[in-house]
């Protein structure tokens, strides 16, 4: 096993006089099944086409990206694992200091809107070269989105960038036959799971209204956002189209989801597993130390809260890798010279639904009006955790292994619809170390109505089994929920009911998340339009400075900082209760 090439020097060791496709990435270049990058890479070197990868350029450079020539086919745009906007500016739109996906945490390497700037870069370098663009940045901006940092409407990816097609979600199937069609010389349009301009339509696509209706009329933007997030199912769902000025974007339904073989076949690839040597005397990557030695079991994720991206990027579908793969993959971890006896993960976007699935949903796909878990349970939601169990017990079992841990989300209202109580035994008694993370999000109704959450009851129910089973094994172990601050439909009302809560439980967090807006979610298109897009009711939403801050203060009201503030707050709303139960860390 090598790296893919990065210069010349690699291209003739290979023997190679021309690369294929160029990869750009916005992430340092790190092999590793947790980075796209290295999946596309991997997936395309498998199918037979040359590959070089050039990470993080010089953006304004075009001769940062001519080190390996001209690729033959095209030119392929990876911004990283996070939107580049997330990844260098925080809720509050300050520049962040860091950046973990880069050598040295260096926060200077990677442009503003990377999908945009890369491409300008590599049409400006190779004339004519088609570029594709993908990733997490591009999938959630191929509609008209709303732009958080500039308060604006924006128009689809694919035409501010000029990229020639746009693929979405887990792109392997897609790029695939992309990569064949270059090969032979045909068009790319009609491709399940990508994006492309066109001046036609298909016969039996949905069309929603314009970028020029939906940049200045929010009911427009809602309305439009419901049927596009109504398509999202690669079983039932159709092409959407929307207008931008002469040219139409023409979105096509997501790929079918891939068989337990496709994703075995895929994680099977010869991953170094490593950060490029190249970047060693910098100091590594440090996203690599939290993924290192975990474990991705699944995709998709069937929970579908309403600030979270996954429907519009892998969807509600879950794709699963064999207990077999799996675990061939932690024996290949043990023998690493730098394992230490841990597996980090095992698990996907939420670790237990590795086997949730719908008992229906292979025949007519995810259904439009109603959710799996929201407002309760569907009937014909499958709930097992028996073969998650099956694969953390064999997995623990493996020699060289001291422990597996689970720490890629729990959803506890799944683990509560479960009458079997052993996964919460199982997990307590070998899969944490001291603390579960858990996400409530919120203790108010409403809010977590509009965040598509269950009540808190369920989360109280929870936390008593918790309680309760850790005493039965002598183990002090605690829960460390995490909550949101100013989602839409938060009102004073909702803040002082999580406080209530807060202070009844004996919790108060040291960190909360401030609502980010970002492309692509429910939550998001209610901060811009203040609509609820599935029934077009008014949302309530704060967007000043001042009131998120105040907000904070109220639910952090122990913390030294914040208590004589949050005692005042209190007092001045009638609540002179809660400001005498206050006291300071």
């Amino acid at each position: 096993m090598e790296f893919l090439p990065i210069n010349k020097d690699d291209m003739k060791k290979r023997g190679w006089e021309s690369i294929d496709f160029l990869i750009i990435s916005g992430d340092a270049y790190v092999d590793h099944p947790s980075f796209g990058h290295a999946v596309i890479s991997r997936v395309l070197e498998n199918s037979g086409y040359r590959v070089g990868i050039i990470a993080q350029p010089d953006w304004k450079n075009p001769v940062s990206i001519m080190e390996m020539g001209r690729p033959k086919l095209a030119v392929l745009i990876s911004p990283g694992v996070i939107d580049s906007m997330v990844n260098n500016y925080s809720a509050s739109k300050h520049k962040r200091r860091n950046d973990r996906y880069s050598p040295g945490n260096n926060s200077d390497l990677r442009p503003d809107r990377a999908s945009i700037v890369y491409t300008g870069l590599a049409k400006q370098a190779f004339k004519g070269i088609p570029v594709i663009i993908g990733g997490v940045e591009s999938g959630l901006r191929r509609f008209a989105h709303y732009d958080y940092w500039t308060d604006k409407v924006r128009r689809s990816v694919i035409f501010d960038s000029k990229a020639d097609l746009l693929v979405y979600g887990p792109g392997e199937k897609a790029i695939l036959e992309a990569a064949d069609r270059l090969k032979a010389g045909v068009d790319m349009e009609g491709i399940r799971g990508t994006a492309y301009k066109s001046y036609n339509i298909p016969d039996t696509a949905v069309t929603v209204s314009s970028y020029e209706e939906v940049l200045d009329n929010k009911n427009s933007f809602a309305k439009a956002f419901h049927m596009q997030h109504n398509e999202q199912d690669p079983y039932r769902g159709k092409a959407v189209c929307q207008k931008h000025g002469k040219w139409f974007l023409v979105c096509m339904p997501p790929p079918i989801p891939l068989s337990i073989n496709e994703m075995d076949d895929i994680y099977d690839l010869p991953y170094m597993r490593n950060y490029h040597p190249s970047y060693e005397e910098q100091g590594g990557i440090r996203a690599l130390d939290e993924v290192k030695f975990s474990i991705t079991s699944h995709r998709g994720c069937p929970g579908s809260c309403s600030f979270c991206s996954i429907v519009f990027s892998q969807g509600r579908i879950i794709q699963k890798r064999s207990s077999e793969s799996i675990l061939k993959e932690v024996k290949a971890l043990v023998q690493k010279d730098d394992f230490k006896g841990y597996i980090t993960d095992i698990g996907g976007p939420t670790a237990n639904f590795r086997n949730a699935y719908c008992k229906v949903m292979g025949e007519k796909g995810m259904c439009r009006d109603k959710q799996c878990l929201y407002p309760k349970i569907c009937k014909n939601l499958n709930v097992d955790h028996k073969e998650y169990m099956d694969i953390l017990k064999k997995a623990r079992e493996i020699p060289g292994v001291k422990k597996v841990f689970v720490k890629s989300g729990i959803r506890y209202d799944y683990i509560i619809a479960d009458s079997n109580t052993k996964f919460l035994e199982e997990l307590c008694m070998n899969h944490i170390s001291g603390q579960l993370k858990v996400a409530p999000e919120h203790a108010s109704q409403r809010v977590l109505g509009y965040m598509g959450k269950d009540k808190i009851g369920i989360y109280n129910k929870f936390r008593k089994k918790y309680k309760e089973i850790n005493k039965k094994i002598d183990k002090k172990q605690y829960l460390v929920p995490y909550f949101i601050s100013g989602h839409p439909g938060e009102e004073m009302d909702d803040v002082i009911e999580l406080v209530e809560f807060l202070m009844d439980s004996g919790f108060v967090p040291d960190q909360i998340q401030d609502f980010y807006p970002t492309p692509g979610t429910i939550s998001t298109c209610m901060y811009h339009t203040g609509l609820d897009p599935g029934t077009m009711q008014k949302v309530h939403v704060v967007k000043s400075d001042a009131e998120r801050r105040k907000r904070r203060v109220l639910i952090q009201f122990s913390k030294k900082e914040n208590s004589a503030e949050a005692k005042r707050l209190l007092r001045k709303m009638g609540r002179e209760d809660l400001a005498l139960r206050i006291r300071r860390r």
